[in-house]
């Protein structure tokens, strides 16, 4: 395999990925929005944070099934949690089929260059049931990927071996993660819940995701949520300013031609 070592053809390639998604979407009337990091550089820089190396894009939960099931194209492929076995991430990815990437979170477990691609769920309006929900959600993603991890991702060790041997599979997990997180009825709120990291204060209105907007990403025009601003300082703070060089943080993985 040849190495990708330039972060600039890491880029065209992730660039490539996106510019087909975007355009299926667009044939298909599929709402989807450019987020986090990748949001913050359309935002502040125009496109890709200097130092960052990948993309993420949101899609509310009925767009997001549809695409899993509808999205083809000749080199790049859909891939989520419930088609692939021992899927080690929770939620879809769009991958580059010429390529390889080997990431160190992920040992025995290589896919593609690839973007991320978030469902977005309503969650409740009663902080209480929320927090119930936010707490077992949480539970769930840890048990599952210490069952699919090749080597301990926790502190603990006796935690690991408990969790890695809970009396569930991670088929049934992944429903039971489902069945916890999946709304049917439109609240105020919505979050991204398909990991175990995003907090009830990464949650926002819904109103922000009401409809879509134009934003510029590297010279190209693509979409972002109307209450982008609104979502990036509930999220970030104040996304506008640099953060500290120690925090300027990139991923660990090395990427491949086939």
């Amino acid at each position: 395999m040849k190495p990708i070592t330039d972060i600039h053809e890491l880029r065209q390639l992730q660039m490539g990925i996106l510019q087909s998604v975007h355009d299926f979407c667009m044939t298909h009337d599929l709402c989807y929005f450019i987020s986090s990091g990748t949001l913050i550089g359309a935002v502040r820089h125009g496109g890709y944070i200097p130092w960052d190396d990948d993309i993420d894009i949101y899609m509310p939960r009925k767009d997001y099934e549809r695409f899993i099931k509808m999205y083809h194209d000749s080199i790049y492929r859909v891939i989520n949690p419930d088609t692939e076995p021992q899927y080690y991430y929770t939620f879809a990815k769009v991958v580059d089929v010429r390529t390889r990437m080997v990431e160190t979170e992920t040992v025995g477990y290589e896919i593609g260059v690839y973007i991320d691609v978030f469902p977005i769920d309503y969650v409740s309006d009663d902080l209480k049931e929320r927090e119930r929900i936010f707490k077992r959600k949480k539970l769930l993603y840890k048990i599952r990927r210490c069952k699919i991890s090749k080597v301990n991702p926790l502190d603990s060790r006796l935690a690991y071996f408990c969790y890695k041997y809970w009396p569930m599979t991670v088929k049934q997990l992944n429903r039971e993660i489902k069945k916890l997180i999946v709304r049917e009825q439109p609240t105020q709120m919505v979050c991204h819940m398909t990991e175990a990291g995003p907090s009830i204060k990464g949650c926002f209105p819904a109103a922000d995701i009401a409809s879509q907007v134009d934003i510029l990403f590297e010279g190209r025009t693509f979409k972002t949520m109307v209450g982008y601003k609104d979502y990036l300082e509930r999220t970030y703070g104040d996304y506008m300013t640099l953060p500290p060089e120690n925090q300027r943080v990139t991923h660990k993985f090395k990427a491949y031609w086939l």
